[in-house]
């Protein structure tokens, strides 16, 4: 398996890891986790709490976008090492998106979104050059 492909393994993971996050600021600022109804007791969180799940939102949101690049890279037969530094970059910027997210840093988060978004239009490019 190709590192783009391990690197998409990761991605869709990212959005579960931020709703384990969500989760425990649900647990702190609410007192439990209400199971039954979880997107309306999130719905009442705020700061960083309301931030995690956004940001939870976000990442489902860039996954299609990466995973589409990804098969368009490895279908038109892009460069392998240059797919592998892409893929790794938006890993790298989807990681950070998710804690500069948390953490209220609006700004970076923004820049970490771009870099992001950059990987995938690179993915692109190299497909359109192989």
């Amino acid at each position: 398996m190709t590192v783009p492909f391990w690197c998409l393994g990761v991605v869709a993971v990212l959005p579960l890891l931020l709703a384990l996050v969500g989760d425990g600021f649900r647990k702190a600022n609410l007192g439990s986790i209400d199971n039954a109804d979880p997107r309306g007791q999130a719905e009442r969180l705020e700061g960083a709490g309301a931030r995690a799940y956004a940001a939870q939102a976000n990442a489902w949101e860039a996954l299609p976008t990466f995973a589409v690049a990804v098969f368009v890279a490895h279908l038109a037969g892009a460069d392998a090492s240059q797919s592998a530094l892409a893929s790794l970059g938006f890993v790298a910027a989807r990681v950070a998106h998710g804690a500069v997210y948390v953490a209220g840093l609006s700004t970076l988060r923004s820049l970490v979104y771009f870099v992001g978004l950059g990987c995938c239009v690179w993915l692109f490019v190299l497909a359109a050059r192989a």
